[in-house]
């Protein structure tokens, strides 16, 4: 097309007006006027704007505004009111610390540390939803969670930490003994005495990593010097080994030991009690044996015991193992119950008699009731029930853990004082290194 061409968008090259613009240029006054300024064509500033009237309420009225004062729930002006009246009035002054004292209590101070059982409550949700294609027997559950939570534990210490100071206590010849070691040598005594269910699965003897493996390939010269040891003696061979203080060096091969057993035990793919079942394999203790099923409820417990030690020696909170964990543990130490009975006396009586028993009730999470056999190892009869023992479950496990004396166990009990005494100390004699 030819002719004139039509307006087009706006060039700012071009020097043509858009819409909006004056085209009468500086001689038009502009649409917008220009923005003030804090400072007067004097070069004056402008004048502040005047303050408010403060607020002027009552006796009354005060008083009924300090709750929400507490709360800091008032208004600028009345917080301000309350202040001034505070300074003047004695009686609301008290009231109103006595109000701040009760708002903290409602608002406790909470822990930056995540809860412990955060791990066992997420795995629960997950599984709920997508069972896992191999499960955790239910007898290495216990295990698998302390093993976590000592793991997060030592995750949390400095280097420094790892040379802590940590007193071991057991109960021993009638009297509590103790060893003193550190934090890396409590890792180490817990890889150690792994490694006896370690030898009953057939994995490595010790873990791979601890100062005793092999170098040389040499694993039947290392297998028959820790054959028949019990848990002190590979402790104390563990401990000999090491040319060097430990360190946390000593943290990744009983981690790694751990999450072999689990694994192997969840493989085995066998949950049941009957002789068929993966439970029921031997571990020896050296002195005595305990089926497998029994061996890993009683590392759970160590580890738990063990890991309470470091916590204490480096200040950090660590808590109970779940109710449902703490019951197989306290199960597993009263089911010991009638055995380490008979092995303080030396004798017992015929098994096919009925003896004597006394009633173990463990309160508070994870407790229950138990019949403890006192003549024979053979189950108790309930109606020759010659005494009531009660105590907290946590009390229970640090008594069988060797952690306090039967003396000074908070227990209390009906009936048989002497039976009662007995097995208070045949509770604290399951306790070892």
């Amino acid at each position: 097309m030819s002719g004139t061409p039509g307006p087009g968008p706006f060039d700012p090259f071009d020097g043509e007006p858009w819409e909006g613009q004056h085209p009468g240029g500086a001689a038009d006054a502009p649409r917008i006027p220009p923005p003030r300024t804090s400072v007067e064509d004097t070069g004056r500033p402008l004048p502040a704007p005047p303050a408010p009237a403060p607020v002027v309420l009552d006796h009354h009225v005060l008083k009924s505004l300090l709750g929400a004062w507490a709360l800091s729930a008032c208004s600028p002006e009345e917080s301000a009111a309350v202040d001034d009246h505070l300074l003047d009035c004695g009686t609301c002054a008290e009231e109103a610390l006595r109000l701040r004292d009760a708002v903290g209590l409602l608002h406790p101070e909470e822990s930056l540390d995540l809860d412990p059982m955060l791990r066992s409550r997420v795995l629960e949700g997950c599984l709920s939803r997508r069972p896992a294609r191999i499960p955790v027997p239910g007898w290495a559950a216990p295990y698998d969670a302390e093993t976590a939570r000592l793991d997060a534990l030592l995750k949390d210490i400095g280097e420094s930490e790892w040379h802590a100071p940590v007193r071991l206590r057991w109960y021993e010849h009638e009297e509590q003994v103790s060893r003193r070691t550190t934090v890396a040598g409590v890792i180490a005594h817990l890889t150690g005495v792994d490694g006896l269910v370690a030898r009953a699965l057939g994995l490595d003897d010790p873990a791979p990593g601890t100062p005793l493996r092999p170098t040389d390939g040499d694993h039947a010269a290392v297998a028959a010097a820790l054959e028949g040891l019990g848990p002190a003696e590979r402790t104390e061979a563990h401990w000999k080994a090491s040319h060097f203080p430990l360190t946390r060096a000593v943290r990744a091969p009983w981690r790694d030991q751990s999450h072999a057993l689990i694994r192997t035990v969840s493989f085995a793919g066998s949950d049941t009690a009957g002789p068929g079942g993966s439970g029921q394999l031997p571990v020896s203790y050296g002195a005595f044996d305990l089926p497998l099923r029994d061996a890993m409820i009683d590392r759970a417990f160590e580890c738990w015991i063990h890991a309470g030690d470091i916590a204490d020696a480096v200040d950090y909170p660590y808590e109970p193992p779940s109710p449902r964990h703490l019951n197989r543990m306290i199960d597993l130490a009263a089911r010991m119950l009638p055995a380490s009975l008979a092995a303080r006396r030396g004798t017992c009586a015929p098994a096919d008699e009925p003896g004597r028993s006394l009633r173990l009730e463990v309160e508070g999470a994870g407790g229950g009731e138990w019949l403890i056999a006192l003549d024979s190892p053979a189950d108790g009869s309930a109606g020759r029930q010659v005494a009531h023992v009660a105590l907290d479950g946590v009390e229970f496990c640090r008594l069988a853990a060797g952690h306090v004396s039967p003396d000074e166990a908070a227990a209390g009990g009906v009936g048989d004082r002497e039976a009662i005494r007995e097995v208070l100390s045949a509770t604290a004699a399951l306790s070892r290194l």
